[in-house]
């Protein structure tokens, strides 16, 4: 007998396809889960066998953790949160969460943006959460005329040089004169 309630798509795929965003609000409501676990821990301290787990992407802007440890990790890390830890934050408004750990005896402050959340645990309970992180900016495409060739520059140096009327010196003049033929 077929279930006329199964919407499960021929593929198995959920969510199926689809013109809303269930995608979007699914991750929305599980980083909901984990900010609002965290939120509790901060006010009332980990209970029974609770801790956690959190793993995020160390190269997303705005993760504040020490340059040491960005080197160990340079794309994605693991912390607990169990027996040492201090001054847990979250801060919804400005979507971040902020810890203090120690690592090899030095204390530090993380700051971890909740987009580059890419997992949160509870072990005791063997629940598991995984979100899709934001891309790191770093990744996308370098603006082709952030930096201009050298000789485009020592050209616009010279020119500043010599009008002191102006104080901002255009280099979309010298980008648009091609190289001269010889």
């Amino acid at each position: 007998m077929a279930d006329d309630h199964d919407n499960t798509p021929e593929n198995g795929a959920f969510p199926p396809e689809s013109l809303l965003p269930y995608e979007t609000w699914l991750e929305d409501a599980y980083r909901g889960v984990m900010l609002s676990a965290l939120e509790y821990v901060s006010r009332e301290g980990l209970a029974g066998e609770h801790h956690f787990y959190l793993t995020f992407r160390t190269d997303v802007p705005g993760v504040v953790i020490p340059d040491r440890l960005r080197a160990q990790y340079p794309h994605e890390m693991t912390i607990v949160l169990q027996h040492q830890f201090w001054d847990l934050n979250v801060d919804r408004a400005a979507g971040k969460v902020s810890v203090g750990l120690s690592f090899g005896g030095a204390g530090s402050i993380l700051e971890i943006p909740v987009r580059a959340f890419t997992g949160f645990a509870d072990p005791s309970i063997h629940l598991s959460l995984h979100f899709m992180a934001a891309e790191p900016e770093e990744e996308s495409a370098p603006e082709p005329e952030a930096t201009p060739a050298p000789s485009a520059e020592k050209e616009a140096e010279g020119s500043a040089e010599s009008d002191t009327s102006s104080q901002v010196v255009s280099l979309d003049a010298f980008r648009k004169k091609g190289p001269s033929p010889g």
